[in-house]
């Protein structure tokens, strides 16, 4: 089939390759300009080099809903549009366009975690796997027709950065066993169950702050969900910014305010956690390693010299 990709990073990237090295014909790619947005810079492999160095036509585009792209679009003659990681809408008129529509891939089990960043989303969110899907796009984002979709178990202490690495690998034969089926002729596909449809916003500064309400499991998930290359969570101690990059639930249990400081264990200084902490039921989040507002990173035990205080949400 002729196809037409429109993708970036490197979710986007992969796609591209997948397409180049299948039987189908790449006959144009669309791809966003470079960003600054912080997570927009990670897994940042180029989809318009992969495509020059190919011979591919690339138009470069924030959206896609100018008149000389659809009039390229038409040129082109597309059987198929297939996208991966596109941020803008992509209007009906667009992906309605080629014979056979258009090819969603998206890093999630939809119709579960639609829209940003769904690989951090369900880490933090103690998700039991995660996966990528391949639908027909419609006039919803993210809720057309399932082709195909693949499944990885979320391991106990799996990192975001560890998802990324699983899931990038089902790219592939997520995108070239959905065009595979359509190819075939193939048109009736499994409809998403919209009653467990969830859609999630992108990602900011705000989102990776550690509540010292939240359960110590929960802020165990969103340390290891921020994990690097992402920005990393974090707290304020002595009105600085502090970022955690590891820690763990507790052994023991500890009771009093959130946020407090309170014990060392192990190799680790334990925060009191949770709503309900008064109550003395609670593990607590034991971090391991932290980094300074000056960009020293050191073991918690040596950054803690003394037990007292709070960690708290705001300078």
């Amino acid at each position: 089939m002729r196809v037409v990709m429109f993708g970036y990073q490197t979710w986007g990237h992969r796609t591209l390759r997948a397409l180049l090295d299948s039987e189908h014909d790449v006959v144009m790619v669309v791809t966003h300009p470079k960003s600054e947005h912080a997570y927009e810079k990670i897994w940042s492999d180029s989809v318009a080099d992969l495509a020059e160095e190919n011979g591919v036509p690339v138009l470069i585009r924030n959206r896609p809903d100018d008149e000389e792209l659809f009039a390229r679009l038409k040129e082109a003659d597309p059987d198929i549009i297939v996208a991966n990681n596109w941020r803008t809408w992509i209007p009906p008129r667009i992906f309605g366009l080629p014979r056979h529509g258009t090819l969603n891939v998206h890093d999630s089990l939809l119709p579960k975690y639609a829209g940003f960043s769904p690989l951090i989303w369900a880490l933090i969110n103690g998700e039991p796997e995660v996966g990528v899907t391949a639908h027909m796009m419609d006039d919803t984002l993210d809720a057309g027709d399932i082709v195909l979709q693949q499944a990885v178990e979320v391991g106990p202490r799996d990192t975001a950065t560890d998802l990324f690495h699983k899931t990038v690998e089902l790219i592939a034969p997520v995108t070239t066993g959905a065009l595979a089926r359509i190819a075939a002729g193939e048109s009736e596909f499994t409809r998403q169950d919209r009653s467990q449809a969830s859609f999630f916003h992108k990602r900011a500064a705000e989102d990776s702050r550690l509540d010292w309400t939240w359960p110590a499991a929960d802020l165990d998930r969103l340390v290891r969900a921020q994990s690097a290359p992402y920005p990393s969570a974090y707290t304020f101690h002595k009105g600085k910014r502090l970022d955690v990059l590891t820690a763990q639930v507790s052994e023991g249990r500890y009771g009093g305010t959130p946020g407090r400081i309170f014990y060392r264990e192990g190799e680790g200084v334990v925060i009191v956690a949770g709503a309900d902490a008064r109550t003395g039921r609670n593990h607590g989040l034991a971090i391991t390693r932290v980094r300074t507002e000056d960009g020293r990173e050191l073991p918690a035990t040596e950054y803690f010299t003394a037990m007292g205080g709070y960690l708290v949400n705001r300078p």
